[in-house]
C-alpha cells in the first residue's frame, strides 16, 4: 500500500509541474507574440483609460483528482478589463453532472487575467485563488477547501457585444482532506460585453 501512494505522489509532481510548464509556455509565448506599437502613438481620446464589464457562461468538462473522476459542470463568470491588457475574473463552476457515489463539487474562484488583442481574437493567461466545496462519496462528508489555479484561454469576438471563449485550467487543492488534490479541464462558451 506504500509503494501505491509514493507512485501516485510522484505521478502528481509530474503532473504539476507539466501544467505549471504549459502555463508558463503560455505566457511566454503571449509576450513573444505581442505586437509592436509605436512609443510615439497616442491613445484615442475615446478609448484612453476605458474599462470593459463582461459576462459569460458555459460548460466544462473536469478531471477530478479523487479517483480520477470525469464531470461535466456549468460555469459561469465575470470579466472586468481595461484596454492596458490587465484586468479581474471571477468564476463559478457546479460540477454536479455525471457524477458517482454522490461526489460533486463548486468551486468559486477571483484573481488577475493578462489579455492582448490581435483583431478578433484575444488570448489571454489567468491567475486565480479561492475555495471549493467538495461532497464525498454518499454524502457521507463535505468539507470546504483552498484552491489556486491558472490557466488560459481565448476569446473570439462575433460582433460588438457577444465573444465565443474556449478556456483551459488547471487547479490546485492543497489542503484536501486526504492530500493535494489537482484538478484540471475546459469549457466553452459564451461572452457578452455589458459595457
Amino acid at each position: 500500500m506504500k509503494t501505491f501512494r509514493k507512485e501516485k505522489s510522484g505521478a502528481g509532481t509530474r503532473e504539476r509541474f507539466r501544467a505549471c510548464g504549459l502555463i508558463l509556455l503560455a505566457i511566454t509565448m503571449t509576450g513573444v507574440a505581442a505586437p509592436r506599437q509605436a512609443r510615439a502613438q497616442s491613445a484615442e481620446s475615446g478609448d484612453e483609460g476605458a474599462a470593459r464589464l463582461s459576462v459569460g457562461g458555459g460548460g466544462s468538462g473536469f478531471v477530478l483528482g479523487y479517483g480520477s473522476r470525469k464531470m461535466l459542470a456549468g460555469t459561469t463568470w465575470v470579466d472586468g478589463d481595461t484596454i492596458r491588457r490587465l484586468g479581474v475574473e471571477g468564476e463559478g463552476r457546479w460540477l454536479e453532472f455525471h457524477q458517482t457515489a454522490n461526489v460533486h463539487a463548486e468551486t468559486y474562484l477571483g484573481g488577475l487575467r493578462y489579455h492582448l488583442n490581435y483583431g478578433r481574437t484575444q488570448p489571454y493567461v489567468k491567475a486565480l485563488a479561492g475555495f471549493g466545496n467538495f461532497n464525498f462519496p454518499y454524502g457521507y462528508a463535505t468539507g470546504r477547501y483552498f484552491i489556486a489555479a491558472g490557466g488560459g484561454g481565448l476569446d473570439y469576438r462575433i460582433n460588438r457585444r457577444w465573444m465565443a471563449r474556449a478556456d483551459f485550467e488547471y487547479q490546485n487543492w492543497p489542503q484536501f482532506t486526504y492530500g493535494s488534490m489537482n484538478a484540471f479541464g475546459a469549457t466553452i462558451g459564451l461572452r457578452f460585453r455589458i459595457f
